[in-house]
């Protein structure tokens, strides 16, 4: 069932499928899975997997809830074989929650009440409506010491049947579908007599097709409501509701017609709209958060893989007007060589002043790129800073980076534990700097939230959206690969396979024994055992190693199918140092794709990342991308 429908919804042969299931199942991580088992998987992408592997985790949880209904009906002694055949149908948990209704241990409810004072019987002659007579006469027969007159006993049986409509899973499944093509959300003030928020204004009187409603909208509805703003509510025709409702329980020529126009009528309204207008507010947050945090992603990845700023000594200057803009000066590494505050910008305005201890900096660390953070003040720091590069006699030239979450990163533990010797600001202005030297290493830092790449983080589902930034992070750290000797414990954290706890037991063994010289090595680590080496491995490189496999990647268990490959065509591993392979996909194709693959041992795919990493060891991804804009002067109309 499970591969069927997956094979359907994203057009992935079963066979693939069925590789991608158990890979996942194994263990293996989605950025893994995507670059080392291609040949297994068809070659998809992380995205696919990883959005194959929530569907998958959907559906099992699907089934997994279907049996536990089967097993509780059945205990009931209630299950039969068109239940089952039912149950097995249920294509969503909504749609199997409604088959377990009728059958789920309720709390008390008036319906419940009626039946310990015996009134189900009763109930059961008005909804089969075939009672010919007065049916006061035959409640009389009901009337007991919880029950007082007929009237009584008939209102009881009532609250049954009105039960019994409300857990008709065919009902609630066709009034579910009217209500999303036909309802309505609507929207009021909660208070009209007080000032009203700007913020809500457009929400004070509006209505919107529930089918058409934007995601931002529900989300900006949801914030009325929560801050009692708002009073938001599903409408939907009540008329058209009892018609469909009373075409399945009223038989017209009945002389208990208007017992069961009352019943569904109460149904409807005390049991049936409260709970659909939930099931649909609830339905329309899902949908609206998982766009929401799809737009986190999609704006995280381009700047998390923005081309970085190599080797330059790097000045950053965090603007600010009242507290001066702070500067930090930082080697080609990222280390922090000199920091200062100057005041170019109002209301002290020491152009001058500001100036010379700027030159003074560029002159002693040889700067050669300004970073500006786009805070408050920009504008009149970049001016600044282009009227001095003018007056420079040194090649100097600037970029504005977005500084969104310095702030928030150099209040954080990690900053403190980085920089116990700077203040806040200070720490931001590094921070800036780095940014744009390498902004993946640096921007790993800050919680993906609060980097500003999308709307309501805070009315997110925190865990989700935890788990899809989470997934950002690691793709990207993983596609651009890992210095395994410079590399911080945030970027280690987030290379796949890899936890926080093993990321500090990387730097506690590097701190101690030196540089890595061998991937191998790894596995010397506390914690790091061979099913997380098989993981994480190819996404870590060492430029220092002796073996220039290491610092490509090209994963440790294809190691003797590149060395096979070279020979093949009488290179060597020096050959790869020097860049001396110019012929070798000549000869590939000369020998043939599918011959080389045979001798070498392994997939058309991977024998084509072989090569590719063969071509360029140390390739960065990112210096595909159009680099960042390095300006010596103001841009202008």
């Amino acid at each position: 069932m499970i591969v069927s429908t997956l094979a359907k919804e994203f057009n992935i042969k079963t066979e693939y499928l069925n590789n991608i299931i158990s890979l996942i199942d194994e263990g293996n991580t989605i950025p893994f899975i995507a670059r080392y088992r291609k040949e297994l998987t068809g070659h998809q992408d992380d995205q696919v997997l990883r959005e194959l592997s929530e569907r998958l985790s959907y559906l099992k949880n699907l089934i997994k809830r279907k049996e536990e209904i089967s097993a509780s009906i059945s205990q009931q002694d209630k299950m039969t074989d068109e239940l089952q055949k039912q149950l097995d149908g249920a294509s969503t948990l909504a749609e199997a929650e409604d088959i377990y209704r009728p059958f789920r241990p309720k709390k008390k409810t008036r319906a419940s009440t009626a039946a310990q004072w015996g009134l189900t019987p009763l109930a059961e002659i008005i909804l089969s409506q075939d009672y010919i007579g007065d049916i006061t006469e035959e409640a009389e027969k009901y009337i007991n010491e919880n029950v007082s007159d007929a009237q009584s006993a008939i209102k009881g049986a009532l609250d049954i049947i009105a039960e019994t409509i409300s857990d008709n899973a065919e009902i609630r499944k066709k009034l579910r579908e009217v209500y999303i093509i036909s309802g309505a959300v609507v929207s009021t003030f909660a208070d009209k007599t007080k000032p009203q928020s700007k913020i809500f204004e457009m929400y004070g009187d509006y209505s919107e097709e529930v089918s058409k409603i934007p995601s931002h909208r529900v989300l900006a509805l949801n914030r009325g409501e929560s801050e009692g703003v708002l009073r938001v509510k599903i409408y939907f025709d009540r008329d058209l509701a009892l018609r469909i409702i009373s075409s399945r329980y009223i038989k017209s020529k009945s002389t208990l017609k208007d017992y069961i126009e009352s019943a569904c009528a109460d149904s409807y309204d005390r049991l049936i709209h409260p709970s659909i207008e939930r099931e649909i507010r609830a339905a329309l947050t899902e949908k609206a958060s998982a766009q929401a945090i799809k737009m986190f992603e999609e704006n995280l990845k381009p700047l998390l893989l923005q081309p970085p700023v190599k080797n330059k000594v790097m000045l950053g200057l965090d603007p600010a007007y009242r507290t001066g803009c702070k500067i930090a000066v930082v080697d080609a590494t990222g280390k922090v060589l000199d920091t200062t505050v100057i005041y170019p910008t109002p209301p002290q305005k020491k152009i001058e002043e500001a100036a010379q201890v700027l030159k003074q900096l560029i002159s002693k660390h040889n700067v050669e790129v300004i970073a500006i953070g786009n805070g408050t003040a920009s504008k009149e720091s970049e001016i600044f800073v282009a009227d001095l590069i003018n007056t420079l006699d040194k090649k100097v030239s600037y970029a504005v980076v977005n500084e969104a979450g310095a702030s928030v990163y150099s209040a954080s533990k990690l900053a403190a534990e980085e920089f116990p010797q700077f203040d806040v600001s200070l720490r931001s202005a590094v921070s800036i700097a780095r940014r744009l030297q390498d902004p993946l290493a640096e921007l790993i830092k800050i919680d993906p939230k609060a980097i500003g790449v999308g709307q309501y983080q805070h009315d997110m589902p925190q865990a989700k959206l935890s788990e899809a930034l989470g997934g950002v992070l690691e793709d990207c750290v993983s596609s651009v690969g890992v210095d395994l000797n410079t590399a911080s414990v945030s970027l280690l954290s987030n290379v796949a396979g890899l936890s926080a706890a093993i990321a500090k037991n990387i730097i506690a063994y590097r701190d101690e024994k030196g540089m890595f010289k061998d991937r191998q090595q790894l596995l010397t680590i506390g914690k790091l055992g061979p099913k997380t080496f098989t993981q994480c491995a190819g996404f870590l490189r060492i430029r220092e190693s002796d073996n220039i496999l290491d610092n490509t990647a090209v994963h440790p268990e294809s190691y003797d199918a590149a060395k096979k490959l070279l020979s093949l065509f009488g290179y060597s591993e020096e050959d790869v140092k020097k860049g001396n392979l110019d012929g070798l996909l000549k000869k590939i194709n000369e020998y043939g794709e599918e011959n080389a693959v045979r001798h070498c041992g392994v997939g058309v795919l991977t024998l084509k990342d072989i090569t590719q990493e063969l071509l360029k060891p140390g390739r960065d991804i990112r210096e595909e991308f159009a680099p960042p804009e390095l300006r010596s002067d103001i841009m202008d109309i």
